[in-house]
């Protein structure tokens, strides 16, 4: 047998932001002052309580494996998180933990998914879902949701993409990319729908606490019974608590799946790392004044990123609701030059903006959003302000 790559993993595409992000460090490293807006993830240091925590666990001897689905202690943890702030009751085998959300989103795929299941996934989406679901074996069925829509696709939409074979749904809400936080009216008409066709409801709710504007986070398990028993509800510690490094996600859900989830892990990675744990043991129950004092910056950032997007003739952005991320509409770009070079697509764009201006932009070609680029603002009101004057100025520059 000829050595080789297997035509599965050749068939997986490379995730487009941490491609770009590489590309920004590179030149950083070569001495170029870039300013980066295609991160995923806050630039607040963990606060201090979740890092004494860690160091404290090493002390306490959290060095060995811990049960595959987390400790008891961060379980607890996360059930007790669940009951304050959404009235949900899960029991400890209701609930897994893995090594990151990422992670807890791989390991559902792949637990509920026959070949050729379909999954229907809103669009413009992370770019990690469609690949996630193929690894799977399952078929990533996209509905378009508009930007006079503020990204939500319609329900009608959402039926026409229905058929014997969908599996599942993905909702993420507040989203990456497009920072749209789900109306408590559409989430009622989707949680009908799912209940009334048998799929699962995969929730991404990773970024629940960063919503702005009076907007709130409705968790779609906390509508009824019957729509809890269909939903899979993934969360973590990255975004909420700047805690990106530590890798901790986790999932509840209905016991026969998160037994299953188990049983996968086990033969996988086992359990994420111990001190990881009891730090996210820590984050949950502490006193969360610190995750709104991060909230509140990225809400400033958000109007500031905005109002400057808005102020550039030939791209524009909606107010995005939640996350840290705005799609910066430039299809108006799209045939324009840079002296000889053509904008044919986002692509084009971000990688001239990065080579000519030094700034960082995500394609939105990578989250199914071709005209579009992702703008993250987890970083410094300085670098937002610095970033649009660059922009600007190359936009200027077009012909």
């Amino acid at each position: 047998m000829a050595l080789g790559i297997s035509e599965n993993c050749r068939q997986i595409a490379p995730s487009a932001t941490f491609a770009m992000d590489a590309k920004a460090k590179e030149l950083r490293a070569s001495g170029v002052n870039v300013i980066g807006f295609a991160a995923g993830e806050p630039d607040f240091d963990t606060p201090k309580p979740i890092r004494d925590a860690m160091k404290d666990a090493m002390d306490m001897g959290m060095t060995r494996y811990t049960p595959v689905p987390g400790t008891l202690e961060l379980r607890d943890a996360i059930a007790q998180r669940l009951k304050l702030d959404h009235g949900l009751e899960y029991a400890r085998n209701e609930i897994i933990v893995s090594n990151g959300a990422k992670h807890s989103l791989y390991t559902a795929f792949q637990t509920i998914l026959d070949y050729k299941d379909e999954v229907i996934i809103p669009t413009p989406c992370w770019v990690s879902y469609p690949e996630m679901v193929r690894m799977a074996g399952g078929v990533p069925v996209f509905v378009e949701g508009k930007e006079e829509n503020d990204f939500v696709p319609s329900m009608e939409d959402i039926k026409s993409k229905i058929t014997s074979k969908t599996k599942a749904f993905m909702l993420t809400s507040p989203n990456n990319p497009n920072g749209n936080v789900w109306p408590e009216a559409n989430i009622c008409e989707l949680a009908d729908v799912a209940v009334k066709n048998e799929f699962y409801v995969i929730s991404d709710e990773i970024y629940e606490k960063l919503v702005y504007g009076g907007m709130e986070h409705v968790s779609i398990a906390t509508l009824n019974d019957k729509i809890k028993a269909q939903t899979l509800l993934v969360n973590g510690v990255s975004k909420s608590y700047a805690m990106t490094g530590f890798r901790i996600g986790y999932t509840a859900g209905p016991k026969d799946v998160i037994a299953a989830m188990n049983n996968y892990q086990s033969q996988a990675t086992s359990a994420p790392n111990a001190g990881a744990q009891h730090a996210a043991a820590v984050a949950l129950t502490m006193d969360q004044s610190c995750v709104e004092e991060m909230r509140q910056a990225f809400e400033e950032r958000r109007n500031k990123l905005v109002e400057l997007i808005n102020n550039i003739d030939g791209v524009s952005c909606r107010m995005p609701d939640g996350a840290f991320y705005v799609m910066l509409n430039m299809k108006q770009l799209i045939g324009k030059h840079y002296g000889d070079e053509e904008i044919i697509d986002s692509e084009a764009f971000a990688e001239l903006l990065l080579m000519k201006a030094h700034v960082a932009v995500v394609p939105g070609g990578a989250f199914m959003a071709e005209g579009y680029c992702r703008l993250s603002y987890s970083t410094s009101m300085d670098n937002i302000c610095e970033g649009m004057k660059r922009i600007a100025s190359f936009v200027k520059e077009l012909r």
